[in-house]
């Protein structure tokens, strides 16, 4: 059995519930570096415009996490966790303003992990 490539800690769950509570249905891109640092974005349906080299890792509670083919190298031996701390989210992420901003944790994975992966 394949393992997830994503998943996510129980406060990361609630913080998405609180915006899908005020949103509506929400997507996560794993941001590359580049403004916002390396946090995973959080944005509404439809308001991100999916590049033709991102890669689907999965899906949290149904909100689907996308990642970058360059960053997904860097990334492919690992499960991403999606955690939350305390501080303000990057400016375009819908967790900017409550004090609580999501962060991308690694977990890597296992020997048999990698091979049920094909890598």
């Amino acid at each position: 059995m394949k393992p997830d490539r994503v998943t996510a800690t129980p406060a990361a769950l609630d913080l998405l519930a609180a915006i899908r509570a005020d949103h509506g249905p929400v997507m996560f891109h794993q941001s590359g570096g580049c403004c916002d640092g390396s946090a995973p974005m959080c944005y509404a349906v439809g308001e991100f415009k999916l590049g033709t080299q991102d890669i689907l890792l999965g899906d949290v509670e149904g909100a689907e996490v996308y990642i970058s083919a360059p960053q997904f190298e860097v990334w492919k031996h690992s499960q991403l966790v999606l955690d939350v701390t305390k501080g303000r989210g990057g400016m375009f992420s819908l967790d900017s303003g409550r004090a609580l901003r999501f962060l991308s944790r690694a977990k890597l994975f296992t020997p048999d992990d990698l091979r049920a992966l094909g890598l």
